[in-house]
């Protein structure tokens, strides 16, 4: 045995008292506050939750890149120090959804249709995959006292939490109330919901926190063991195959059950791993020689070394290179797997599952006999090994124990978005929680765009408290709208409701002077109204100069009085002398005094609705990506007034690729799609032109800088776009190539995940929101 276990376990070593009770069976001797339980002598741990990584989705290329970043985490572990990583498969909880998902009654004429989409979650959540899988990192150390041991992990933790996040992954400490929950849960299984912690009242009170993680018994047989009702059984991996594929994690936690399993890692230091390289291979090297003076004395010559001897001196040597080489550290592994099942019966059946998952892959697990109580507290992140059964492994080898599959999207807030394909997990996302909420849903015709859209605003309608403004170029959104008592402006070249585009309001400049700001709209506006050849430098000149003296006089008035409107602003490029602004003026005269004026009289529209749609299909084409530019403005003006009120907005754009026809209104749109993030809004793009809006530069970096993106079936010009644009893998890519309607990627931050939402066509909300023929209201 090695210096470094010997060491180990020396300093871990403690008289075995048989335990007297549920409590006396659980090691952890002291907890403190910041999560460090002292579980040994001069034992301590500290555990971190970590989230997982799209390695199920990537590449090859990059799940090599992965293993690589991994295999450098693992060498930086310090050496002689024992460290856990496990696999946490947990049931949801019936309590905890209704708790944290469900939508309360409001009393608002909505109610029916929050229960449809409370009914819809619960069978989601609680369907045929109710699980969620947890991941932690738990290290170990011997330090005399507690404050060294705090010291320690203060370091650890740090430098584990930087190079787990050039993974993607994200590292948090767990304190105590997270850390006591974890084995709260595992040991009283359907009782997560009874879980209140108070270390403050525990002390104060002079009770043990045991009391409120131990089961109400411990029964340990031969090969099982019972906890309250529950039946378990730990088993271990005994048999590692030559080549150790790199889903066998994820295969063993596969299985819809609770399951903990954990890897225990033990580094040895460098001078240890290559004086016991280099042993090994002289005593391989010895051995071939021995074999062949053997072969020498029978006069066979010519006789080829056996094929295991030669193997055996080419891995050594190989290991060799690594240690010496290329930075790589040798570690003593073991993997530990506890299950548990309702009934003797399932726990046996559930052990054969899990033994053909390992069977699979060319590994073999076992049952540990007569050592269940050992190995419950190895695989849970209590302690280090209690069991003698580890396997060398370097720590590039030991990255195909790595665990990682697929990110999960459950904010805490979140509303829905479908299921993850991978884990069939709920995706729950919450915009406000990103550094960036905008947001754009990509897609062709027929895959899903407006029906997504819809269930956003419902969802946003029924559970929140915000404002939802809605542009609608096809009139698909006035039926939900209705629906949910919101209001639904028709704006047309004949409508009796009119937009002033000229409006303007002291907070409209952001602490500058709002003609600025309105001075670069009104230049996207005309640009739109004169049509493809643009504006020069003289036109723009003139623009600007003309609408800071239209609003001299409203300015002078602190913003009070009647709002000048473009007839006042036409009147005022009448009145300039350059030729150029003659043009612009008679450009304009078709929109100021002409048949299509609508946009030239004062603002008529009551906007105090909490959800508002604009419809401007019988603008037509000629003033519809006008209709939009103005309704755009007007919206600033509403996130402006309700950004002084602390009031979030949400903003829906259907075809909005037409914004990004003309330089102007595209500058504009992105000045736009910046401001609002400050102001508590979120804006939302939907079109399925995907090609043709890529085409502008200025929407390409709203995409690429969008940390929310739906993208559903995409044509495959637009795939190939899409993953440049946003570095897609050719997996990933799969997913949105012929998908189902509801199907395709979702982008939330960081994580980039395949889902799908099948939402029940047996309801009212479903009939409010699709738009295929014959199925809507």
């Amino acid at each position: 045995m090695s210096k470094t276990l010997l060491s180990m376990k020396k300093k871990n070593s403690e008289a075995f008292v048989a335990p007297k009770s549920c409590q006396d069976a659980i090691p952890i001797k002291r907890v403190y506050d910041d999560g460090i339980f002292q579980v040994g002598r001069e034992l301590f741990s500290k555990t971190f939750k970590f989230t997982d990584i799209n390695y199920a989705v990537a590449d090859y290329d990059d799940k090599q890149n992965m293993l690589q970043e991994y295999a450098d985490f693992l060498s930086t572990l310090d050496a002689g120090v024992p460290t856990k990583i496990t696999i946490n498969n947990r049931r949801i909880n019936r309590l905890d959804i209704e708790r944290t998902l469900l939508l309360p009654d409001k009393d608002d004429g909505l109610d029916d249709y929050r229960h449809e989409y409370n009914r819809m979650l619960l069978d989601k959540a609680t369907g045929a995959n109710a699980m969620v899988q947890d991941k932690y990192f738990t290290l170990f150390v011997f330090k005399k006292t507690v404050e060294e041991a705090r010291a320690y992990f203060n370091r650890a933790g740090a430098e584990i939490t930087a190079r787990l996040k050039k993974l993607g992954s994200i590292c948090s400490e767990m304190d105590i109330t997270e850390r006591l929950r974890l084995f709260h849960d595992f040991y009283r299984v359907g009782e997560e919901s009874n879980f209140d912690f108070d270390i403050k009242t525990n002390r104060r009170r002079g009770h043990s926190f045991k009391d409120y993680i131990a089961p109400d018994s411990f029964e340990f047989e031969g090969d099982h063991f019972k906890i309250g009702d529950r039946y378990g059984r730990v088993l271990f991996l005994r048999e590692y195959g030559t080549y150790i594929k790199d889903t066998i994690l994820a295969d063993l936690t596969a299985l819809n059950r609770n399951i903990m399993l954990s890897v225990d890692i033990i580094p040895v230091p460098i001078d240890e791993s290559v004086k016991e390289a280099e042993s090994r291979l002289l005593g391989v090297e010895t051995n071939i020689t021995n074999w062949q003076r053997r072969q020498n004395a029978n006069n066979n010559f010519s006789a080829t070394v056996p094929y295991d001897l030669e193997q055996q001196k080419s891995d050594i040597k190989e290991m060799l290179d690594d240690l010496t080489t290329r930075d790589r550290r040798v570690t003593y592994a073991t993997v530990t797997l506890v299950h548990t099942a309702d009934t003797k019966k399932q726990l046996d059946s559930d052990t054969k599952a899990l033994m053909n998952a390992a069977s699979g892959d060319r590994c073999q697990m076992g049952i540990l006999k007569f050592q269940q109580m050992d190995g419950l507290n190895t695989a849970l992140p209590l302690s280090t090994m209690k069991i003698d059964n580890y396997r060398t492994l370097t720590t590039e080898s030991l990255t195909a124990l790595h665990g990682f599959r697929v990110q999960n999207i459950l904010h805490t807030n979140g509303n829905y978005y479908g299921q993850n394909v991978i884990s069939n997990n709920l995706i729950m996302a919450d915009r406000r929680e990103l550094l960036n909420g905008n947001a754009f849903i990509l897609g062709v015709s027929g895959g899903g765009k407006s029906f997504m859209a819809k269930q956003d605003i419902a969802t946003l309608k029924l559970s929140m408290d915000c404002d939802i403004i809605i542009i609608d170029p096809e009139r698909e959104y006035s039926p939900l709208v209705r629906a949910m008592n919101g209001e639904v402006i028709h704006i047309s070249a004949t409508s009796e409701n009119h937009i002033n585009p000229m409006d303007m309001s002291v907070e409209y400049g952001d602490g500058a002077n709002p003609v600025i700001l309105k001075s670069e709209f009104i230049m996207s506006l005309c640009e739109q109204l004169i049509g493809t050849t643009g504006l020069g430098a003289i036109q723009k000149s003139i623009i600007d100069r003309c609408t800071a003296s239209v609003y001299r006089d409203y300015q002078q008035r602190n913003y009070t009085g009647t709002v000048p409107t473009l007839r006042d602003f036409r009147a005022e490029l009448m009145k300039q002398t350059e030729p150029e602004a003659q043009e612009i003026a008679l450009a304009l005269e078709l929109f100021t005094n002409g048949s299509l004026d609508t946009f030239a009289k004062p603002t008529n529209v009551d906007t105090k609705n909490c959800l508002i749609c604009y419809d401007i299909l019988d603008l037509g084409k000629q003033l519809q990506s006008i209709g939009m530019l103005v309704v755009l403005d007007s919206i600033l003006n509403r996130i402006t007034q309700n950004r002084a009120k602390g009031r979030s907005t949400f903003i829906f754009i259907d075809e909005i690729y037409l914004l990004f026809q003309h330089e102007y209104s595209a500058n504009f749109l992105f000045t736009l799609w910046k401001r609002v993030r400050k102001y508590g809004a979120f804006a939302t793009g939907i079109t399925q032109n995907v090609e043709d809006m890529l085409q502008s530069h200025t929407a390409r970096t709203m995409l690429a800088n969008s940390e929310f993106l739906i993208m559903l079936n995409q044509a495959p010009t637009d795939r190939e776009k899409l993953a440049d644009l946003l570095n897609i893998s050719n997996n990933q890519l799969g997913y949105i190539t012929n998908a189902d309607a509801g199907s395709g990627l979702i982008k939330v931050g960081s994580a980039l995940v395949p889902f799908v939402n099948r939402f029940p066509k047996d309801n009212k909300l479903y009939k409010l929101m699709t738009t295929k023929p014959g199925e809507g209201e």
